[in-house]
């Protein structure tokens, strides 16, 4: 196996400048005190096979909780001390660990850079550029797919913001290749800072060029959906799209009628989107 060397980061910290030590017990047991040198969040990440890996930690018994970033744009949250990591497309990941251990330390990081060389064959992202973290990234969107078309997308600081005029909207859209019989699932990360109000944000799939059909692209069934009459979207959000949309009958899951070009449309609109909609890591995957 291959052994991937860590990288640590930093001094350990005390919640106690955050002010929440007062909901934590100092020591461990009674006998000992716990110290910041007494916690270990370094961690191992072992090639299993081909975009696999094990990622294990030297956490010991003082840990109460494991906290990862998988490199994938979404920040941390908690997970164990052992477990498998995919990593279906090629790239470079940086992991990252920290914890919460006994007495309320909060570690600073530890971290390691993962290779992934070539994306899987069946489970790698359909999608290009969608990170939009460069040109080439936002070159592979045409802006489109509503009737409107007088919203106003930004792409900075590598994601890409929608905001509309009241009762405005606009969309993008790409061209990806599938294979009939065969299930996608769709996701991407959605924020908004400041909520909606009245607006909707969805996505569809469909074989027909956004370019030729007037008005708004509604082919097939509504996959994805951010809807403030449906009760999401109505404060401020963050998550994947399908944790945090409105219900939909198939919650991102695209199945292929023929094999051939379709193409993801991704718009929005409404009375007051405020601050507006944000996406990152867009992604079309196999899941069949």
């Amino acid at each position: 196996m291959k052994r991937i060397e860590i990288i640590y980061i930093g001094l350990f910290v005390l919640l106690t400048s955050l002010g929440m030590v007062s909901c934590t017990q100092d020591t461990y047991d009674d006998q000992e005190h716990v110290t910041e040198q007494m916690i270990d969040v370094r961690f191992s990440v072992d090639e299993i096979s081909a975009n696999r890996y094990q990622i294990t930690t030297n956490s010991n018994k003082y840990v109460i909780s494991n906290y990862w970033d998988l490199g994938d744009g979404t920040g941390f949250s908690t997970g164990g001390n052992s477990f498998e990591l995919f990593l279906p497309d090629a790239g470079e990941y940086e992991i990252k660990h920290k914890v919460i251990a006994a007495g309320g330390i909060l570690s600073s990081e530890a971290s390691s850079v993962v290779n992934v060389e070539t994306s899987d064959p069946i489970s790698g992202n359909l999608i290009r550029g969608g990170k939009f973290t460069s040109e080439d990234d936002i070159a592979e969107w045409t802006i489109g797919g509503t009737g409107a078309g007088n919203g106003t997308w930004n792409f900075n600081d590598g994601n890409a913001n929608l905001t509309t005029p009241s009762w405005g909207g606009n969309g993008i859209y790409q061209a990806i290749q599938v294979e009939e019989g065969r299930s996608y699932q769709i996701d991407m990360y959605i924020s908004s800072t400041t909520g909606c109000s009245d607006t909707w944000f969805e996505v569809y799939c469909g074989y027909s060029d956004p370019e030729t059909v007037s008005g708004d692209y509604n082919e097939g069934e509504k996959l994805l959906s951010i809807n403030t009459w449906d009760g999401s979207g109505t404060t401020p959000f963050a998550g994947k799209f399908t944790k945090v949309g409105s219900s939909t009958e198939t919650n991102g899951v695209f199945t292929a009628a023929v094999t051939g070009t379709v193409y993801l449309v991704i718009r929005g609109g409404g009375g007051d989107m405020k601050e507006g909609i944000t996406i990152d890591n867009v992604e079309i995957r196999s899941i069949q």
